[in-house]
């Protein structure tokens, strides 16, 4: 099936939705499938005002009309509510073509702790975004229940998965010798990741941050005991989460949290707050402490086992997240060429021949060329 995905979250940035987006997309092209990526390193972007390592696309409309229709795809998902996935929204909704999106971040909850914005107004748009969407992919079933209650529909669980291979003990790593224990945060270094809370618990040993962001200069001057370590991916990210004692994630506006998983993996239990998502992953286990006292959460984990904060890793694959991905899809037939689309199972989706489809150099009505020697809108290898 030839499937495109419109985000407006892509690299160089570095965060979870970017991480579920590669992966998922690597898992669906490993089982046949053609995947497609339509991202802002596509467009003329600016700087995302207070989150400048966020690109914006400019006049996106135009061009995404081009490029999907010279992609045909049979199925099409929009990731993020940005430009990008306005545009694609737009023509979707313009050619009566079905689509299906996913409610990666908690955008009211964070607009309301910057700007103090009515909730209810804020979900009011988000709701609207969405609404149209024949399949809304959440990560959890409380994140489900919970968007229920504020009128969304069609909404549909599609969980993460963690590499088990990069993420996994390693009794060898080890943060220096500073005073111990070692608490870990790993994210983007932002105010909605209430990592100053973090930082003010009064815990034992030494705090450790990773990441970076637009509040890391605040951080670094207003708590100088706790080391900043700056953006880590690969075998360093693993590296650090496996060195912790305890990974301590003081975020309450997260729909999941990957990076979670991750420190499962590494054999790193967790400390979290009551809410949705994060507690929702280690909720009667061994893995992790759950507390609306962070503290006491954090220093309940320094007592769990390391075998069981893996053990409950190992469940999560990302081969299962891609399947889920596939089957929440709202795939079609037609829709371009002056041929109305009509909604098809995944099934049937999956047999529809490859001659159909385009290749990766386009001319477009007006003699714009789309050109790419990988699929649109990912990086050339």
């Amino acid at each position: 099936m030839k499937i495109l995905i419109v985000t407006d979250a892509w690299y160089p940035q570095v965060n979870g939705v970017v991480r579920t987006l590669e992966t998922v997309r690597g898992e669906l092209g490993e089982m046949g499938h053609d995947v497609h990526v339509i991202s802002p390193d596509q467009f003329k972007t600016i700087p995302c005002p207070t989150y400048p390592e966020i690109r914006l696309a400019l006049f996106a409309k135009r061009k995404m009309a081009k490029m999907i229709e010279a992609l045909h795809p049979v199925a099409i998902h929009i990731s993020t509510e940005g430009p990008l996935g306005q545009a694609a929204r737009a023509y979707c909704l313009k050619n009566n073509i079905p689509f299906s999106t996913a409610y990666h971040t908690r955008f009211p909850e964070y607009i309301h702790a910057r700007w103090r914005l009515p909730l209810s107004i804020l979900y009011r748009g988000m709701k609207r975004f969405h609404g149209k969407s024949q399949s809304v992919m959440v990560a959890t079933e409380s994140l489900r229940q919970e968007l229920s209650g504020w009128g969304f529909e069609n909404l549909h669980i599609w969980s993460r998965g963690v590499d088990l291979d990069l993420f996994r003990p390693r009794p060898d790593a080890s943060f220096g010798d500073f005073p111990k224990p070692h608490w870990l945060f790993v994210g983007r270094v932002a105010v909605e990741k209430n990592i100053g809370h973090f930082l003010d618990l009064d815990l034992p040993g030494t705090k450790f941050v990773v990441g970076d962001g637009p509040q890391l200069n605040e951080l670094k001057g207003k708590y100088p005991n706790a080391q900043f370590l700056g953006k880590k991916v690969g075998e360093e990210l693993a590296t650090a989460f496996a060195s912790a004692d305890v990974f301590v994630f003081p975020s309450k506006t997260d729909t999941f949290g990957l990076v979670i998983l991750e420190a499962l993996a590494s054999g790193t239990p967790v400390a979290v707050f009551p809410v949705q998502g994060p507690a929702d992953i280690v909720r009667g286990t061994k893995a992790g402490a759950i507390d609306a006292d962070l503290r006491e959460a954090s220093m309940a984990a320094l007592n769990l086992k390391s075998d069981d904060a893996r053990a409950l890793a190992e469940q999560y694959s990302w081969h299962n997240s891609a399947s889920q991905f596939l089957h929440n899809l709202a795939p079609f037939s037609g829709g371009f060429d002056g041929v109305e689309a009509t909604r098809i199972s995944v099934e049937d989706a999956a047999n529809i021949p490859n001659a159909q489809k385009a290749d990766n150099s386009h001319q477009t009505s007006d003699g714009d060329e789309i050109t790419s020697t990988s699929p649109v809108g990912q990086p050339a290898q």
